[in-house]
């Protein structure tokens, strides 16, 4: 059934938006509190920009992985970056929760309730909970464990199969071999390496570097980070030399993306304050349209490609009108099957890097993305792009995004 194409009034405020440097789980990162942590850096970043927290009317908090008081989610988060007054949701759909919580401050906005949203997601998958289910009626009176990050990259519950089972599907059903995944982690990489040139110019559009990593109680500085930390440089040689995962399966460790720990956050406005907020008034970044889709059982990157096409109508628009593709790639598969279903050349995607190269901390990998995606169309003067990613459960989102004039 065909849609409507649908107008959005919410705007997003150039500039008006931040991303940590990702670490690799166990990295620098592993000892902070998602929430606090994520809450320290929104008030510095909201400095930066001199944005008062008390502009905000309304806050949207993403997250993947507990942690402790988590069950107080998005108000605890409000009131630690100076807006007590300010309420909203909790909200988590594995990887797509970047995009879930865009929407979900859009929708506000739209209906009239809010007129600016911090909509911010984080998540450390470093440490993950270890939590016990009590079952007194169980044998011997014992509930079941559960190793929260894990025990669910291990098994999707539906299946049971573990979620790299998803790509070496796909990549059967489509032919997609072992060395065709290699060259895109290779391309992709030399893409990530653009966002490092001249100093790191692309990361520092929307990342404080060096970043100053806190100790647990925020009082000092225990590190300092100049970009993404634990990167993979690859070579040939060294992809070759792989083995895959699974047995007789075509994806390598090589192929698949690292999990890591990390946060970043997009302010949400109506055109008017967006105005007010925006670091360069000129400069419009409009909401044009947002996809949801689920693919058949065991085959998530599948997803990605109905999601795109749900956001594309939405927008009124076509795959040949965008300037700019980002994708969430948690596998290489994934790129190589959205370009062969979509016509566009996989190695004109992900300009600057992505989730395959930069890491996966899951809620914020979607919010970097879509950062990334306005700041590429930004440098190209402006244009259509979109993002789209898929999640745990044979899900994915996508929005549609313009970057032009005000």
């Amino acid at each position: 059934m065909s849609r409507a194409a649908v107008r959005y009034s919410a705007e997003i405020p150039y500039g008006a938006y931040w991303s940590t440097p990702f670490a690799r789980w166990q990295g620098s990162l592993a000892h902070l509190h998602s929430i606090e942590f994520a809450a320290w850096v929104a008030k510095r970043e909201l400095a930066r920009r001199r944005i008062d927290p008390k502009v905000f009317d309304y806050g949207v908090l993403g997250f993947s992985v507990p942690q402790v008081h988590s069950f107080y989610g998005a108000p605890w988060l409000m009131g630690l970056i100076g807006a007590g007054t300010v309420g909203g949701p909790t909200l988590m759909q594995a990887c797509a929760t970047g995009v879930r919580t865009l929407l979900a401050g859009v929708q506000e906005i739209e209906s009239g309730l809010a007129t600016t949203t911090l909509v911010l997601n984080c998540d450390r998958t470093s440490n993950g909970p270890h939590l016990y289910y009590p079952n007194p009626k169980g044998p011997g009176g014992t509930g079941a464990a559960e190793d929260w990050v894990m025990d669910n990259f291990a098994c999707d519950p539906l299946g049971p199969h573990a979620m790299i089972i998803t790509a070496e599907n796909v990549a059967k059903r489509h032919g997609i071999g072992t060395a065709e995944q290699h060259e895109v982690v290779l391309h992709r990489e030399a893409q990530y390496a653009q966002a490092l040139e001249q100093d790191a110019a692309f990361l520092k559009r929307f990342m404080t570097l060096p970043f100053e990593v806190p100790a647990p109680n925020y009082k000092k500085t225990v590190a300092r980070l100049e970009g993404d930390e634990g990167l993979t440089r690859s070579t040939p040689e060294g992809l070759a030399a792989l083995k895959p995962v699974s047995p007789g399966g075509t994806v390598t460790f090589g192929g698949q993306t690292h999990p890591a720990d990390g946060n970043a956050a997009i302010v949400v406005a109506t055109r008017e304050h967006a105005r007010e907020l925006s670091a360069d008034p000129k400069i419009a970044v409009r909401i044009r349209g947002f996809g949801l889709a689920r693919a058949e059982l065991a085959h998530m990157p599948e997803a990605t490609v109905p999601a795109a096409a749900q956001a594309l109508a939405q927008a009124g628009s076509r795959i040949a009108d965008l300037a700019v593709v980002k994708t969430h790639n948690p596998f290489a598969v994934n790129d190589l099957y959205f370009a062969r279903q979509t016509g566009i050349d996989w190695r004109t995607m992900n300009p600057y890097g992505c989730s395959l190269v930069w890491g996966h901390p899951q809620a914020p990998m979607g919010t970097r993305s879509i950062i990334e995606l306005i700041e590429a169309l930004a440098l190209r003067g402006g244009g259509l792009g979109l993002f789209t990613g898929c999640a745990a459960g044979d899900t994915a989102m996508a929005v549609v995004l313009e970057v032009g004039d005000a």
